[in-house]
């Protein structure tokens, strides 16, 4: 990725409007009332090929007329202008340009072409610049909206980026009508030159912004958004809605792993390792935006809650179940100081019900001894309005902005009701309190808050790495592209794919090629018994279509009677098919679990790793993690630790935990695997037989591009 100074684009002070128009139904006249509404205070430059005066600002009748070095131009002029005024604002040295103008690669072969030629004039005279066809953008600290919406938001710490115009608006006017204030506001269109990762790398650094907000629909270069966006969160909290979650579409693939990870997997993955956090509405956007904007992070799990009814108490707790948050045990202190106001029937523990006839008095006195707990990382205030609370809303709601300025947790309200609670409700909004309806979004938010928390707190870990027989996996990677022909992909099947998983080092059975029935009796003496062969082709990768493989054979003759039958089988069944032999195997032992573990390369992101427990688990109840590569030693245990069916690999009802350190191992050297040979392109261990002892990597298949 290109990287660019923005310094200029979003604090100009000189902006050049080509297309400024005197019709209050052009966009060229929307964009310039936005900008001095908005109150920009630099200078201005409206360029009109006809006008004399608009919106009281004199007019430059051509682009030449303009001086040398403008900051910014904003372009809105008909599509057949925009390339022929771009080069004259490149010949006057214009440092950056946001293009509104619509009709390029979002309307066909055409459209896509004439982009390319304004990605080449860009490239020539050094300008980055936004879109085209967006909406334009906002920075409130310069006072500066090019913008063609309806009213530009209160300046506020939160920044905004959308690949989608229409959501922008959308949100600018839900925005304006909550009073929610914006740092940044950009409207990214067809993101030609200036994309999604520049806008992190930009509002990471920007002491203006304290929380990052994006819609995105694709990622123009996903292994530089990977790494903006993993340095940005460790600064600030970055949450993203990706639309585009359907798996329609997919292309088919050879292996189960292929089979299942989509691009939305591949997104989620991203989002995980590089710690931005995934939401899938606008309300769930705005929800964690609030909170994150207006309170300290949660320094711990432990949460608290005050409460004057009990279903209300209980019902937040329920809903702490399955997230990060610990309903706290009080310490000692605060539960004595509580007995000394507080009614004989009320509840002193977690949550602490002050019961329905509580006043704006009681629930001040609480708030301040459990606040200053030193078990309690976060504060939950629920009020139902009844009893004398009632007519003291307002002053409850001012007591609570008066403890929140003498502790330092973040508290967040509930104030349950409609009519007699607005008002209250608004107070504390206005004050930089999260209040909400209910508490489902409240413990949400917290959760989130605690999780990014250890994100920040948690460091980058250097991927390890293994000692590789390099000489012997290149070999077999280049036998299999002398069987290329054309653009075609070429499978590597078990039997040659055996050297690789010796020159990774990886656990595998004892395993021989047999060419002749003979030849796999005697190897089969030397393996010891039980044993198990597998049809060897390299025309077959499902070796169950030819029912290739027969297991628990316990002395010479079974085995020789056995490869007869197979290699005559698949004669018959594949008659195309090269038969190389058998492969002879020793027989793991019974007691052990099978897992798969593979990965697919993903176009944006790399190879998309997957494990899960094999069979079943897999195939039907899709009881998967996943993973974006290269993965720490950390990674690989949460991969593990991500499945529903994780205990069981523990171990239940007296068996023995599986051997949790060489998995781990299997999953680290694939993942090395994948970033050393970017020319395959699937993966697949299937199975992995595992005990309390040792781990096999039984099966093996691969994919050449």
């Amino acid at each position: 990725m290109q990287t660019f100074s923005l310094e200029r684009f979003f604090n100009p002070e000189k902006i050049a409007l080509v297309g400024a128009s005197e019709n209050p139904s052009k966009i060229g006249y929307s964009v310039l009332k936005n900008l001095l509404g908005a109150g920009f205070e630099g200078e201005i430059y409206p360029v009109n090929p006809k006008a004399e005066y608009i919106q009281d600002l004199k007019v430059y009748n051509s682009i030449g007329e303009l001086p040398e070095n403008l900051d910014l131009a904003v372009l809105t002029v008909p599509k057949d202008a925009v390339i022929p005024a771009f080069k004259e604002l490149g010949e006057i040295k214009t440092r950056s340009a946001v293009i509104i103008t619509a009709g390029f690669k979002e309307v066909g072969k055409d459209g896509y072409y004439l982009e390319n030629e304004l990605i080449q004039l860009s490239r020539d005279f050094d300008i980055p610049f936004l879109g085209p066809n967006c909406l334009g953008m906002i920075n409130t600290s310069a006072k500066m909206d090019v913008t063609f919406t309806t009213g530009t938001p209160p300046r506020g710490n939160i920044a905004f980026f959308s690949q989608s115009g229409a959501l922008c608006q959308a949100i600018l006017d839900w925005a304006l009508g909550e009073n929610m204030g914006f740092s940044k506001f950009v409207s990214l269109g067809n993101k030609a030159i200036l994309n999604e990762a520049h806008m992190l790398q930009d509002m990471g650094s920007d002491q203006e912004t304290d929380v990052i907000l994006g819609y995105i629909e694709n990622v123009t270069n996903g292994r530089e958004f990977l790494e903006y966006a993993q340095s940005m969160s460790k600064k600030k909290p970055v949450i993203m809605i990706k639309s585009g979650t359907s798996t329609a579409g997919a292309q088919a693939a050879s292996s189960h792993t292929g089979a299942i990870a989509g691009s939305d997997q591949a997104y989620q993955a991203a989002f995980e390792k590089c710690g931005i956090f995934r939401v899938h509405d606008i309300s769930s956007l705005f929800t964690l935006a609030q909170a994150f904007s207006t309170q300290p992070l949660p320094q711990g799990p432990n949460l608290a809650i005050v409460t004057n009814s009990g279903g209300p108490g209980i019902m937040t707790a329920d809903a702490c179940e399955g997230s990060s948050l610990n309903i706290t045990r009080l310490s000692e202190e605060t539960i004595a100081q509580l007995q000394k106001f507080l009614p004989s029937f009320a509840s002193l523990h977690n949550p602490v019900d002050i019961i329905g006839d509580a006043d704006a008095k009681r629930y001040k006195k609480t708030l301040q001894v459990v606040a200053k707990d030193h078990n309690v990382n976060a504060l939950m205030v629920i009020l139902t309005p009844t009893g004398t609370l009632i007519e003291q809303m307002e002053e409850c709601a001012r007591d609570i902005i008066e403890v929140s300025k003498n502790v330092n947790v973040p508290i967040f309200t509930c104030f349950l009701g409609k009519k007699s609670v607005v008002t209250a409700q608004e107070m504390l909004r206005d004050a930089n309190i999260p209040c909400y309806n209910f508490p489902d979004p409240a413990i949400f938010s917290l959760d989130a808050m605690y999780k990014y928390t250890h994100w920040k707190n948690r460091p980058l870990e250097t991927p390890e790495t293994f000692t590789v027989d390099t000489q012997k996996a290149n070999s077999v990677i280049e036998k299999a592209k002398e069987r290329q022909t054309g653009n075609n992909a070429v499978e590597i099947v078990e039997f040659q794919a055996q050297e690789i998983l010796q020159a990774y080092g990886l656990p595998t059975p004892e395993t021989y090629l047999a060419c002749r029935s003979s030849e796999a009796a005697v190897l089969a003496d030397k393996i010891g018994y039980p044993v198990v062969l597998k049809i060897a082709s390299p025309d077959i990768s499902h070796k169950s279509d030819v029912n290739g493989v027969k297991v628990n054979l316990n002395s010479a003759e079974e085995v020789k009677r056995a490869f007869t039958e197979i290699t005559s089988r698949t004669i018959t069944l594949k008659p195309k098919a090269q038969i190389r032999g058998c492969l002879v195997q020793k027989m793991v032992p019974k007691d052990v679990k099978e897992v798969i573990v593979g990965y697919k390369r993903d176009e944006q992101f790399g190879p998309l790793l997957m494990f899960g427990l094999g069979g079943i688990y897999v195939e039907v109840l899709k009881d998967i993690a996943f993973r974006l590569a290269p993965v720490s030693r950390s990674e690989t245990k949460e991969m593990i630790r991500g499945i529903k069916s994780y205990m069981l690999l523990k171990g239940v009802r007296g068996e023995k935990e599986v051997n949790m350190e060489q998995l781990e191992e299997i999953i680290l050297k694939l993942s090395q695997f994948s970033m050393d040979y970017p020319q395959i392109s699937e993966a697949e261990f299937n199975p992995v037989l595992i005990n309390d002892e040792q781990a096999w990597v039984s099966d093996v298949r691969m994919l050449l591009e």
